[in-house]
């Protein structure tokens, strides 16, 4: 059985407040994009479970990766699944640690795809519960469309956002930005502005009203990426933004308009859709 795990976007980014467990309450609004992941999960014969991928490099020790995780979750929570001996292959094509979200879809849709293929019949809030374990944004590709998110950004409220007429450009410069130290770098405060007002506007009136609290400190240490949204606006970009914490930078653009060739080095990873 084969998915395709899907990156998001934030549109908005609040850190409201520190909590008692040392996270974080924030407010945001997540928006699906199509930039997707592929995962095949094929059953096993063999005793135990192979996990390979191609694609992007994944750091880290593959054991710790956030789809055998959601396996081992599965295993552990659901009373009678004894064999879940599987080959399991990820084709890694979102950037890693951009602000993007990969990790947490892919985690996500392991979830899904087991419980279709082993027919758990969990429900949605089934799922959800069992994401909010893996990750703090895990849970919202359980339901994979556009959320407006609080508390640690695992509960959610439904939105009405359709970007359908807009084409959207993800631009990833070759900085890596600690999600930990972006953190650090914000004071958390009550917003001046509703995101669940904002976004209700046409997205050409969201710039100067949309905002994303860790852009101004990450794009102090990385200019880059300041770099990278003034080039959005400057090539016609209704609206652009930081996503999460970094480092991707997206632009919605007009669908008739014609963005044109991207003068970024090489090493800049550049999708559109």
């Amino acid at each position: 059985m084969i998915c395709f795990p899907n990156a998001k976007i934030n549109l908005g980014l609040h850190v409201t407040e520190k909590r008692p467990d040392g996270y974080h309450n924030i407010e945001t609004v997540f928006c699906p994009v199509s930039l997707s992941d592929a995962l095949e999960v094929i059953p096993s014969e063999k005793k135990g479970s192979t996990f390979t991928s191609t694609g992007i490099p994944i750091p880290g020790d593959p054991e710790s990766n956030l789809v055998l995780k959601a396996l081992e979750l599965i295993r552990d929570t659901q009373p009678g699944i004894v064999h879940l001996d599987s080959n399991i292959h990820l084709h890694k094509v979102i950037p890693i640690g951009a602000g993007l979200g990969g990790g947490s879809s892919d985690a996500a849709y392991m979830l899904k795809l087991l419980n279709d293929l082993l027919r758990l019949n969990l429900s949605v809030t089934n799922l959800q519960d069992l994401a909010r374990k893996l990750g703090s944004d895990c849970a919202f590709f359980i339901e994979n469309k556009p959320m407006f998110a609080y508390g640690r950004g695992d509960q959610f409220e439904p939105i009405d956002l359709d970007l359908s007429e807009y084409k959207i450009v993800v631009v990833v410069p070759p900085v890596h930005v600690s999600t930990q130290e972006a953190y650090a770098m914000v004071i958390p405060r009550k917003p001046r502005h509703s995101l669940r007002e904002i976004v209700r506007m046409p997205a050409d009136r969201w710039r100067g009203l949309l905002s994303n609290d860790f852009e101004e400190p990450v794009m102090v240490k990385f200019p880059v990426i300041r770099e990278v949204k003034e080039e959005l606006y400057n090539r016609g970009a209704v609206y652009a933004a930081m996503s999460g914490s970094g480092a991707a930078v997206f632009g919605l653009f007009s669908r008739q308009s014609t963005v044109g060739k991207w003068q970024f080095d090489p090493s800049f990873q550049v999708y559109s859709f």
